[in-house]
């Protein structure tokens, strides 16, 4: 019986040490292979026949490279543009393809296609539709601004013809020869129209040529195409190195933080001032053409195509209006040039307004989060290190700039690579929207 006890008692005792044994034995598994790794790797190093870098060599190696990358941006400085409008194409359709792709079984080389296609047939429909009157009154508006120096007299005219009478508002009433200095507006007027002059033959040439379809704007538009539909084919693949190289050095975790904080920037940069550049486009367009001011398509072009300038793009699209409403002799109003010029601006206003207040908090958030004189600064010194493009991309640029300066010195003071900790990710809304609820509802009807 005693016997018999004791084998009952080691059976019941048996699975636990089983259990204490293996991972007894995982545990020195790892161990083992832990210690072999790092002798294979230490071997692999010591019996190696190349020799280490040295610092000195590694910076003259490193300075090679830049000054090679410098060299060749210089000598092709003309492709820079096309290849930064490609990757911004590629980087504004990737979230439509890759919705599609996740439909079509992960299969991103037909979504791609599908998707540019998509916007081939769109952009040659709007060209076709809005083509002849945009080109019209774009070029009409251009044609004001190259006369507006020679302008300025008839302006002058008109203002002080004026000038004696009285600007009543509810109850109150202002007499505008009271505080109108006419050489002191003419010097503005003329420092105005020599600001406002290149951004506005710029963008006019650039929308001109666009809708015109010339044998160059046509070959460049298909060079950019192309390189965008090959870039948002392969823009995973880019990715996937990228992380790669830094698994190699153990800087994975913070390159995948730095590429998420800077998708971020760019996410809402450029995503966000096409959403709003189309909103404006509409409402400009409507509500000018609303009190009748002539070439109200134009203005409202015009106006989508500069919000991509912060600051300065709204209110340059504003003078532009009030300057064609100055120069207007009639409309349904039956408004004076003068006061139908400032219920213009007060209907800019009103939309610049909407478009701060409710617009942009919405739209594009605060992941620039750059204070408005850094920003108008840096728009201005793209505008004179690369024209209208560097305009355009200065905002996001000094963005990333200090997003890459922030981890570089925190790492040379030895603090924490990121002030903060990362927030958790937004959960999906088709978890808890309607998709979500639809799936549920199609999974309750097919069981």
């Amino acid at each position: 019986m005693t016997h018999r006890k004791q084998q009952e008692t080691a059976k019941k005792h048996k699975p636990g040490e089983e259990e204490t044994a293996t991972a007894e034995l995982t545990v020195s598994a790892k161990a083992q292979m832990q210690e072999t790794a790092s002798k294979t790797i230490r071997v692999s190093r010591d019996e190696s026949d190349s020799p280490a870098w040295g610092v000195l060599t590694k910076s003259v190696v490193t300075v090679g490279i830049l000054a090679f990358i410098l060299a060749v941006i210089l000598r092709f400085q003309t492709l820079i543009t096309p290849l930064v409008l490609a990757t911004m194409l590629a980087y504004l359709l990737n979230p439509p393809i890759s919705w599609l792709a996740r439909r079509l079984n992960n299969r991103r080389g037909p979504a791609t296609l599908i998707i540019y296609l998509l916007v081939l047939l769109l952009f040659a429909g709007a060209s076709t539709a809005l083509g002849f009157v945009a080109v019209d009154q774009i070029s009409k508006l251009i044609a004001l601004f190259d006369a507006a120096p020679d302008l300025i007299p008839l302006l002058q005219e008109r203002v002080e013809s004026l000038a004696t009478q009285s600007l009543s508002i509810g109850p109150f009433s202002l007499k505008l020869s009271s505080i109108i200095n006419w050489d002191v507006l003419r010097t503005l007027a003329q420092q105005a129209i020599s600001l406002i002059r290149p951004v506005f033959n710029t963008s006019g040439s650039f929308i001109t040529g666009l809708f015109g379809a010339t044998f160059n704007t046509v070959s460049n538009l298909a060079l950019i195409f192309i390189i965008s539909l090959y870039l948002a084919k392969d823009s995973r693949e880019f990715g996937n190195r990228i992380i790669e190289l830094a698994r190699q050095s153990g800087y994975q975790n913070d390159a995948e933080r730095l590429m998420r904080n800077f998708a971020r920037i760019w996410n809402a940069y450029l995503r966000g001032q096409v959403i709003l550049g189309i909103v404006i486009f509409f409402m400009v367009w409507i509500a000018l053409a609303a009190i009748g001011l002539n070439n109200s398509l134009g203005l409202g072009i015009l106006a989508g195509v500069l919000e991509f300038l912060p600051i300065i793009g709204p209110l340059v699209s504003a003078g532009v209006a009030i300057l064609v409403a100055l120069f207007q002799d009639s409309n349904w109003l039956g408004l004076t040039p003068l006061y139908y010029a400032v219920a213009v601006a007060v209907v800019m206003l009103v939309i610049q307004q909407l478009e701060n207040n409710l617009l942009v908090p919405r739209i594009v958030g605060g992941a620039l989060d750059l204070h408005e004189l850094l920003v108008m600064i840096s728009v201005i010194m793209g505008a004179s290190l690369a024209g209208i493009l560097g305009a355009v991309l200065a905002a996001p640029v000094v963005a990333s700039i200090r997003l890459f300066g922030s981890y570089a010195w925190r790492k040379l003071l030895d603090l924490p690579p990121f002030p903060e900790e990362e927030p958790p990710p937004k959960p999906k809304r088709g978890a808890s929207g309607l998709t979500g609820r639809w799936r549920l509802i199609r999974r309750k009807l097919s069981a």
